[in-house]
């Protein structure tokens, strides 16, 4: 995941002796470079990564956790796996701007309006406001 997602923070420290877990959509991925071939080495996560409602939970997205999961066979020959806990604890720029509605990315945009009186307050100051899109 964090292989094309290059926003996300990986929580990177000392492994504990708690496994990590994937989520059905996750099921089979290496962690770090989303790898489906060849699993070898099983995941460890740190203390604070597994305490708690995190445990049982993906290391990947934060479902909940069916199977365990294993660093593929380069990344375990790279030395990746010795990296630190592996678990996304950030959600990244494409989740955040996922917003439904009128959620969080949508800003009010003042502009100038042509009929005045009809609009209230906003009318007697000479203006109106759009829905946009924007950060």
């Amino acid at each position: 995941m964090s292989r094309h997602h290059p926003d996300l923070v990986m929580c990177r420290k000392q492994a504990g002796i708690a496994i990590g877990r994937l989520c059905d959509k996750c099921d089979g991925k290496c962690p770090v470079c989303d790898s489906y071939v060849r699993p070898t080495t099983l995941v460890r996560i740190c203390d604070e990564c597994s305490f708690g409602n995190y445990q049982n939970k993906c290391v990947v997205c934060g479902g909940e956790g069916i199977s365990d999961a294993f660093y593929c066979f380069e990344c375990t020959r790279l030395e990746k796996d010795r990296d630190g806990c592996p678990k996304i604890i950030n959600l990244g720029s494409s989740r955040t701007d996922q917003g439904g509605g009128l959620g969080w990315p949508w800003i009010a945009v003042f502009r100038r309006s042509q009929q005045s009186s009809e609009h209230g307050i906003a009318g007697v100051l000479g203006v109106t406001w759009d829905w946009k899109m924007g950060l």
